[in-house]
């Protein structure tokens, strides 16, 4: 399989030059914040989302180089990604994420909320600088949409009338929105036309939903070393994903099962097995897939470019995550 970072050649040196300001972007006005700053942006994550910006920023410039406010746009991105990361961990009470020790369990709680708000507030501050209001708009939009996700998954939790549409919705609100948003606005500075910036919306979209519904399948087939986190937690917790509730479909003792929020002895394995066992991670790989090739068929309104390549590959690589 294609790995995620020579999919990123030809924004090498932009990813380069993104990870040392954003260390700078932060600051260490205050040695809690700078630690914590040092330690959200040294975790080793694969920077897709600013990738994302950087590699539409170049497909749409073409022959023009990038400009400050490109890459500004892929530094605000990552900070609003990993503020809404400080955020969930606290909400899920987790302690590691890829592998590495939280902000809340280094720190504590009240210190990660408040790291989470320093770099929401510090993204909005970068942002309103950029001085373009269309792009503040869009990814303003994409603060409040973390909001509402984070609150729709809160107020689902155990609930098994959920819609495969509801699912989506939430997904779009917690994953695809900031990819979507971020994409079209990387359009917006390019100054391309509207079409295209639409275009680039929907990439952005179908690809955030391809990319969580894969996270989703991988939550019940991946191993606790490669997850970072013990397999099956999600539903542990409460989340039911595209997996369990084509499964509910098929086999309604598993309705049973997460309503009675495991309380008996074994339940949780049996759940488990039974979403391993139906249709449900087949029916969700499909689902996958569908949302990674429509991302690759919004690409057609690009020129041909190495950019525009990596995101045609980024679509695939989404999507073989799960073999």
């Amino acid at each position: 399989m294609i790995s995620v970072t020579s999919l990123f050649d030809p924004i090498d040196t932009d990813l380069k030059i993104l990870t040392d300001n954003l260390k700078k972007l932060i600051g260490a006005r205050h040695p809690i914040l700078g630690a914590a700053a040092e330690h959200l942006f040294g975790a080793g994550g694969k920077r897709i989302r600013p990738a994302i910006v950087l590699l539409v920023s170049r497909a749409t410039m073409l022959d023009r180089e990038i400009t400050q406010r490109h890459r500004r746009l892929a530094e605000i991105t990552e900070m609003i990604h990993t503020a809404s990361l400080v955020h969930d961990d606290v909400v899920d009470e987790a302690s590691v994420r890829r592998s590495v020790p939280t902000v809340n369990s280094l720190f504590d709680n009240r210190i990660a909320v408040l790291a989470g708000d320093f770099l929401f507030a510090q993204s909005s501050w970068y942002l309103a600088n950029l001085d373009n209001l269309e792009v503040v708009k869009l990814l303003s939009e994409v603060i409040k949409d973390f909001a509402e996700g984070e609150i729709l998954q809160g107020l689902n939790r155990f609930e098994t009338n959920l819609s495969l549409e509801s699912y989506l919705e939430k997904s779009y609100y917690k994953t695809a929105s900031l990819i979507a948003n971020s994409a079209k606005s990387a359009c917006l500075l390019s100054e391309v036309s509207e079409e295209t910036a639409k275009n680039l919306y929907a990439y952005g979209k179908n690809l955030g939903l391809a990319f969580q519904i894969v996270d989703d399948i991988l939550d019940f087939t991946g191993s606790t070393e490669v997850l970072g986190k013990p397999a099956g937690s999600d539903l542990i917790s409460g989340h039911i994903t595209a997996p369990a509730l084509y499964a509910i479909e098929e086999k309604p003792l598993l309705k049973t099962l997460i309503e009675r929020e495991f309380s008996e002895d074994g339940d949780i394995e049996q759940a488990l097995t039974i979403v391993r066992e139906s249709n449900g991670i087949d029916r969700s790989r499909e689902l996958a897939s569908y949302h990674a090739k429509e991302a690759e068929k919004n690409l057609i309104c690009l020129a041909p470019s190495d950019s525009r390549q990596s995101l045609i590959e980024l679509a695939d690589y989404v999507f073989n995550r799960l073999y």
